[in-house]
């Protein structure tokens, strides 16, 4: 007989509930979950396609080890074997610089991929860490830590009581939202009409966000931080400015006025395609709405000034008083979270506190540029990475110069790639470590809950149990620590997290502001409740949160009333509640995120400054006569969902997008051939002449170029497409955030017979 689970889906940021129907251990059909206390049924195509990606004959069974040049299948124990006899020896002999490790983003919608990777790094002590938010959202990261002190505080639009939303190189209703965590994004934006509010959405394409918005502006791309500026400089000329309750945490806005004095109306038009009346109506617009928020993401990020844009999203709306408000943009608290602080001066937050060996590239977060990988790899030198490991990452596809980072794979020393698939990246690792299909495994969302336009929390056990032969991911990556670590033949992956659990515990009791300050922390780990690591410290750091039972300590700290968590929360509270726990609407949480030097918000950091001179001289510049910009697929996610034919054809299709007063003058035609051509070399591409797209911008989408030999994405490799990041060489960069320039790029475009 069937019989139903619930799953939270990991496909996208969205994170909605699922119903899966399952026969025997097959997942046969996938449908909202009507009852999930976050998304209330609303479902998308790709997790209505959940069971036909669990079940995809391509997903590797078994560990596969290099053996005389060619990957085979094996056991786990040779596998594990193999990295421990390679990576520490590698490490001994040429230190541990010569490591790197590589994280994709679907690390993010996995809970092995948040709980182990900062303990991999810690083991292995290497700095060469790369990952896919230099490709993505760096630049949030960046100038939330310069503003805020805390590179994760990032407000989100509180998008179910807004009067007024202002969305720049956002297309939710293709993407489900990014940074900003909600369920059913294009029902919030149609509630948001229906209660009278207003959406304008910035985009160089007549997107389907565009289509349902109130007004469309089509900038030049990458003008996103000269408009913004020009936004703030109308709002303090025409004396529209009015922070509110913000004012007495603010630091540096008499010098935010004098730097953007350059960045009028009208001396900004031009460079955007825009007329200064247009700019002037919308700024009057935003500060005389009743509540606003302003929202920026992946067009307003990967672009040359993307720290800058997302920077001065969070400057208007600071401006405007509506930041830290109800109906503005508020910081979500979420469950697994760490506990609200006391108000105070904090560390701050620095750039640059190391550099890359080659290129001189400094560190963001921790972080150097996923497009300095492959410099690191093939020049030669003391400290060249000789070993990667890459976790659910694909960057060969969705890094720019791909052709290069290719051939510097092959020449590793030792490569150890955790995947579920022989994509264009794992088919060079020596050690291929498949993690089990998603129903096969628990989920919790730690990094997305704290973005959730909602405080919840949720979490499902795996639907189906472990297939025989299959390894746990989280088992997965706590024997990947043990192997690094060469504690691979002395010890078992639960080791790995009691370790982590007394390394938090000892902190917290350390702690002279915890409530837990001076509480035997062994005691405190014999409480913890899970039937495995994970669980256990997942159930630690509910109970530490903010609304943890602090090991009955304390009740409820900080949630909301009616929340539904009438004495604290834990795993086993939470396990009662199988749709989830409503925590209630985001509330204001100002001065306590604060972690700045000052203790308050810091309108110009030096580095922001610094960065204005150059984004004042682009005033000046002649713009390029044809740009590029990606689009995203409402049935994709990056390379991810080539491989399953349910998520492929129809409007997923890799095509370059033109305008048709372009393709006239170029001689182009709808369903012929282009070559483009950019600074990393060129692609041939099929042309759709559509006038959903402004005159001298072209669009190709990312994660597409399944055309090398060696991989098993049988789907994928019969409609390859062109890998539109190959276009580019790496050289052009944010240079604050080391975030790749991958939209409003120059290029060039002629037609083929």
């Amino acid at each position: 007989m069937p019989r139903t689970a619930p799953r939270i889906c990991p496909l996208c940021e969205a994170t909605c509930g699922l119903t899966l129907t399952i026969e025997g251990t097959t997942v046969t059909g996938a449908r909202g979950d009507r009852d999930d206390v976050f998304s209330r049924g609303f479902v998308c195509p790709k997790g209505a396609a959940f069971g036909a990606l669990d079940s995809d004959p391509d997903r590797l069974r078994a560990p596969l080890v290099r053996r005389d040049g060619r990957l085979r299948e094996t056991g786990w124990k040779e596998a594990y074997d193999t990295i421990a006899a390679a990576v520490p020896a590698l490490v001994q002999e040429h230190g541990a610089q010569s490591v790197a490790v590589v994280l994709g983003n679907p690390n993010v919608h996995t809970m092995a991929g948040a709980l182990y990777p900062p303990l991999l790094v810690q083991a292995l002590g290497t700095r060469n860490l790369f990952t896919a938010s230099t490709l993505d959202q760096m630049p949030k990261h960046v100038s939330s830590g310069l503003l805020f002190g805390d590179p994760f505080a990032i407000p989100v639009p509180d998008l179910d009581r807004t009067d007024f939303l202002l969305l720049l190189g956002a297309n939710p209703l293709e993407s489900n939202g990014s940074l900003c965590t909600a369920p059913d994004f294009p029902g919030r934006l149609k509630a948001l009409r229906a209660r009278g509010g207003t959406l304008v959405v910035v985009d160089p394409r007549r997107t389907r966000t565009a289509r349902l918005a109130d007004r469309h502006l089509a900038p030049r791309p990458g003008s996103d931080a000269l408009l913004l500026a020009a936004l703030a400089h109308a709002l303090v000329a025409e004396r529209l400015t009015d922070p509110g309750a913000l004012t007495e945490h603010l630091e540096g806005l008499g010098e935010l006025t004098e730097a953007l004095a350059r960045f009028t109306p009208e001396a900004v038009a031009p460079a955007c395609d825009l007329t200064a009346a247009e700019i002037r109506s919308l700024a009057r617009e935003l500060a005389a709405a009743p509540t606003a928020a302003v929202y920026g993401r992946i067009g307003s990020c990967t672009v040359e000034y993307g720290t800058l844009a997302s920077w001065l999203v969070d400057v208007l709306n600071i401006l405007t008083g509506n930041l830290d408000r109800p109906g503005g943009a508020l910081f979500p608290l979420p469950a697994a979270g760490p506990r609200p602080r006391p108000a105070g001066p904090g560390k701050g937050f620095a750039l640059g506190r190391w550099h890359s060996r080659v290129g001189g590239h400094p560190e963001a977060k921790s972080e150097l540029p996923m497009v300095s990988l492959a410099e690191e790899i093939d020049t030669p030198g003391e400290g060249r990475v000789r070993a990667l490991i890459a976790i659910a990452a694909n960057p060969v596809l969705s890094a720019p110069d791909g052709r290069r980072l290719d051939a510097a794979l092959a020449g590793l020393d030792f490569m150890v790639s955790v995947d579920p698939y022989l994509n264009e990246t794992s088919r060079h690792a020596h050690v291929v470590l498949p993690p089990p299909p998603p129903s096969q495994s628990a989920h919790h969302d730690f990094a997305l809950n704290g973005l959730a336009v909602r405080n919840q929390v949720r979490y499902t056990r795996a639907a189906v149990p472990l297939e025989e032969g299959r390894m746990d991911e989280c088992e997965i990556h706590a024997r990947l620590v043990l192997a690094v670590s060469a504690a691979h033949a002395t010890a078992e992956p639960p080791a790995v997290d009691d370790k982590a659990i007394r390394a938090t515990l000892a902190k917290e009791t350390a702690d002279r502001n915890s409530p837990l300050h001076g509480a035997d922390p062994v005691r405190l780990a014999s409480l913890l409740f899970g039937e495995n690591g994970p669980e256990r410290r997942l159930d630690l750091m509910l109970r530490l949160g903010p609304y943890g039972d602090h090991f009955g300590v304390l009740g409820q700290a900080e949630a909301p009333a009616g929340g539904g968590v009438e004495a604290g929360l834990g795993l086993e509270r939470l396990l009662a509640h199988p749709h989830g726990i409503d925590l209630g609407p985001l509330r204001p949480r100002l001065p306590g995120v604060l972690r700045t030097r000052s203790g308050r918000i810091e309108l110009l950091p030096e580095p922001i400054a610094a960065e204005l001179p150059r984004l004042r001289a682009a005033l000046a510049e002649r713009p390029a006569a044809l740009v590029l910009v990606g689009r995203r697929h409402l049935r994709s996610n990056n390379s991810w969902l080539h491989n399953v034919p349910a998520l492929v054809g129809g409007s997923n299709r890799c095509t370059l997008q033109v305008h048709p007063e372009d393709a006239a003058r170029l001689g182009l035609a709808d369903g012929g051939r282009a070559r483009i051509t950019a600074d990393g070399g060129s692609l041939d591409v099929p042309v759709e002449v559509t006038d959903t797209i402004r005159t001298g911008v072209v669009s190709l989408p990312h994660g597409w170029g399944h055309d090398r030999a060696g991989t098993r994405l049988s789907v994928a490799a019969t409609d390859p497409g062109a890998n539109v990041n190959q276009l580019l060489d790496g050289t052009r960069l944010d240079p604050l955030s080391g975030t790749a320039v991958l939209n409003g790029f120059p290029v060039e475009l002629a037609p083929l017979s």
